[in-house]
């Protein structure tokens, strides 16, 4: 009997590349080090509801991407958001001509996610620390001390800093993997009693603390109050204050926000701040994923192509395909 292929990271690059070997055939098991899946497109369960704390949403520009998005659409899972957007720069706020299609996870970013997993078997609350070969198959370690195989092949879903070490065994992958910059961003969510007075759906920023914001009762299957807002800090800014105190950043970027909107500003009735590390890579790179076939050993994520969700999804689905390939 052939052994499974073990997935590290249950984000849209590891879910898309663990569904395009399921329908291959091949069994697969996934392992995460979060409580639930969805990596930056995890929403966050708060006293006022779901919060999109990471990816606010995505676009589909490559046919294939287009064809699954079309697909998730008729599934549920998503639905088209038609924002009244805007720019900020210099303090002054503009109506965004910007048309292109964008899409959210409905209710909630991490609804594809949890809908891509399925009933795949997986283990959330496990940090895979060392991936290490023995005669003829791949075992895993965890951050307890627990062994996980045998595997026929590995394949690494994890933001760049985190894969590089996973690659150990294949320093011209693990070179690759830790050639990659990868920026950090604070996101803050407030919530509001009463709805801010504001035409603005979503914000791009310049000259500010702030690169973007939205109001999330805007994208579909949110309704309610309170009126909640998720701030994104520039990852200039964020590589600044890395270590500033949650507190500290909410007051930061709430006194940014009250500068930049066109309207009163009451105090927020809730708050918090998350600190995303890994949020993007610096720079786009053209890689596919990586891959050692004859090792059986593989790496897959935004930050192997474009950054974007549609990247990360491309990414697995390439990362599946050559493993494929190498079995054929």
């Amino acid at each position: 009997m052939t052994a499974p292929i073990a997935i590290i990271g249950t984000g849209i690059a590891g879910l898309s590349a663990a569904q395009a070997l399921h329908v291959a055939g091949h069994e697969v098991q996934l392992f995460d080090k979060s409580r639930g899946s969805g990596g930056r497109m995890a929403s966050k369960h708060s006293d006022v509801g779901a919060l999109d704390l990471g990816a606010q949403y995505f676009t589909a520009r490559d046919r294939r991407f287009v064809d699954a998005v079309q697909q998730w659409q008729a599934r549920g899972w998503v639905a088209e958001w038609k924002p009244s957007l805007y720019h900020s720069k210099n303090g002054q706020l503009s109506a965004s001509p910007d048309e292109q299609v964008r899409w959210v996870g409905s209710p909630r970013m991490s609804a594809i996610t949890r809908a891509m997993l399925g009933a795949l078997p997986v283990h959330f609350s496990c940090r895979i620390t060392e991936v290490f070969r023995g005669r003829q198959h791949w075992n895993l370690q965890d951050a307890e001390g627990q062994s996980h195989g045998p595997f026929s092949h590995v394949v690494i879903a994890a933001p760049a800093p985190q894969a590089s070490a996973l690659l150990a065994a294949t320093p011209k992958l693990a070179g690759a993997a830790s050639s990659v910059v990868m920026e950090p961003t604070w996101a803050v969510a407030l919530a509001f009693a009463n709805p801010l007075d504001t035409k603005v759906d979503g914000c791009f920023v310049q000259d500010s603390p702030l690169d973007w914001l939205t109001r999330n009762r805007s994208k579909p299957g949110r309704d309610g109050n309170p009126d909640t807002w998720v701030l994104h800090a520039s990852s200039s800014w964020s590589k600044h204050h890395l270590d500033m105190p949650k507190e500290a950043v909410i007051e930061q970027l709430h006194g940014a926000f009250a500068e930049l909107i066109d309207c009163a500003m009451p105090a927020p009735i809730f708050s918090l701040a998350h600190r995303w590390l890994y949020a993007r890579p610096a720079s786009a790179h053209q890689w596919g994923s990586l891959a050692d076939a004859d090792l059986g050993l593989y790496a897959c994520g935004d930050w192997c192509l474009s950054g974007r969700v549609e990247g990360a999804w491309l990414s697995g689905q390439d990362a599946a395909r050559k493993l494929l390939a190498h079995l054929q």
